[in-house]
């Protein structure tokens, strides 16, 4: 590390609780970002990277998009910055907008973040149903709050059982969550028999990115929908990740499924912090104190000016430039097409895995359906994989089963030099032992 490196860890160990601000950025090097641009990010010492992190997804279009950038610009020079006071013209257009091009959303709220959008989701759910179970699957992760701090990325002797992801959550918040198996529709089923009338929502993510991409099997999306109506419980779709990356209207547009609820950011705002959570008319009443509803919504952030005007922008984008999709979705599939042939030619237990813009490299000799195939992942390898990658100028989370994106401002030869670099990478991976073969 250079001294400039050094001494920046040195003045962040004595003042930042955990040197980082946020416990997954604790990857190694490069330690800091000091410029983005584009499909790039630049260290501290200077040394460029391919931005496959993309700031754990939230940056869809590119860094500093112009269209985005501009918009927000504009919005300081013109709105209010902060007033906490009745709504304002930006907010309702983010509202008309999300209303307008996500299916299922008829109101909604507009937050900081992916995590309150979910605490409010849940909350919205247990006031709706008057019920205190959740139910979520093992290997979702839905933010820190204390319904669904639990059984993420959990180790095999805790998987299914009780794995809280943080110390000092009440264990009555965390026993209130019961645990299902992603595609596994009984798994569900025995739940709700296990505990009728009891079970407030079931929230998931249609496609489990946090632990990758756990592709839905044919009918299992369709079925969440079918079996909670059939109980009287809010589905909940976390389309954080998913939501606008993978389609304007979310995933729930391909899969042709309508949740009671969706909670959605990271993308929407290209990196900057604008979330929400919308649903339908029905059940979002209980958000609306001028038709009954007790949930209260508070946050003197809450739709703030640059948060709202980079939704608008973000969103406005996409929506005229509707091509945006087929071409992350083919660069998508050219990574995950040229990926999966280096590691097949080297006789490597890997398999890519993805969807849209999207992919995921586990160490595993066939493909991942559920949480109980990644069990047999093999984490030290992935560590070896992506770290190598880092090394070679493409910056990829080091973190096993995480997911890696395509921006907006990727091209095809950013991908195929990812391949050239990777099959360098997997040969000396291989000649050292460090990659399981198949």
């Amino acid at each position: 590390m250079t001294a400039e490196i050094t001494d920046l860890a040195t003045r962040a160990e004595q003042v930042v609780a955990g040197v980082v601000n946020s416990a997954t950025r604790a990857n190694g090097a490069p330690l800091t970002i000091a410029a983005a641009d584009g499909a790039y990010v630049t260290d501290l010492d200077g040394k460029r990277y391919l931005d496959y992190h993309a700031a754990f997804g939230a940056i869809l279009l590119g860094h500093h998009d112009p269209v985005v950038d501009e918009a927000v610009i504009e919005a300081i020079r013109t709105e209010p910055d902060l007033t906490g006071w009745g709504t304002s013209t930006l907010e309702v257009r983010l509202a008309e907008a999300v209303v307008d091009v996500v299916p299922s959303i008829d109101r909604m709220v507009t937050v900081t973040t992916g995590s309150e959008a979910v605490a409010y989701a849940v909350r919205i759910a247990r006031a709706h149903t008057g019920r205190k179970l959740l139910v979520k699957v093992q290997g979702g992760f839905h933010g820190w709050s204390d319904a669904v701090a639990r059984n993420v990325i959990s180790p095999p002797d805790r998987a299914y059982g009780m794995d809280p992801l943080s110390a000092g959550i009440l264990p009555e918040a965390l026993e209130a969550t019961l645990i299902a198996e992603y595609n596994d529709l009984e798994s569900l089923r025995a739940l709700f028999d296990d505990h009728p009338d009891q079970i407030a929502g079931v929230i998931v993510e249609p496609i489990p990115h946090n632990v990758g991409a756990l592709l839905p099997a044919h009918g299992y999306l369709e079925g969440l929908r079918e079996l909670t109506a059939a109980r009287g419980s809010v589905l909940i779709f976390d389309e954080v990740i998913t939501g606008f990356r993978h389609a304007l209207g979310g995933f729930q547009q391909i899969a042709g499924v309508s949740p009671d609820l969706t909670t959605f950011g990271k993308a929407m705002g290209n990196g900057y912090a604008v979330s929400g959570v919308g649903g339908s008319a029905e059940v979002m009443r209980e958000a609306e104190p001028a038709q009954g509803g007790q949930v209260a919504i508070m946050g003197t952030f809450n739709g703030n000016s640059v948060a709202c005007a980079a939704g608008l922008a973000t969103l406005g984008y996409l929506s005229s430039h509707p091509e945006f999709y087929e071409r992350t979705h083919a660069l998508g599939q050219r990574v995950r097409t040229g990926l999966q042939g280096v590691f097949d030619e080297a006789g490597v237990a890997a398999r890519i895995q993805g969807f849209g813009g999207t992919f995921t490299t586990y160490f595993i000799p066939g493909e991942a359906h559920g949480y109980r195939d990644l069990l047999a992942n093999d984490s030290a390898a992935s560590r070896a994989f992506h770290r190598a990658m880092i090394d070679r100028g493409f910056l990829m989370l080091p973190i096993p089963m995480k997911r890696m994106h395509v921006s907006g401002a990727f091209t095809e030869a950013d991908v195929d030099r990812t391949v050239d670099a990777a099959a360098n990478a997997v040969a000396e991976l291989v000649a050292q032992g460090a990659l399981p073969r198949r």
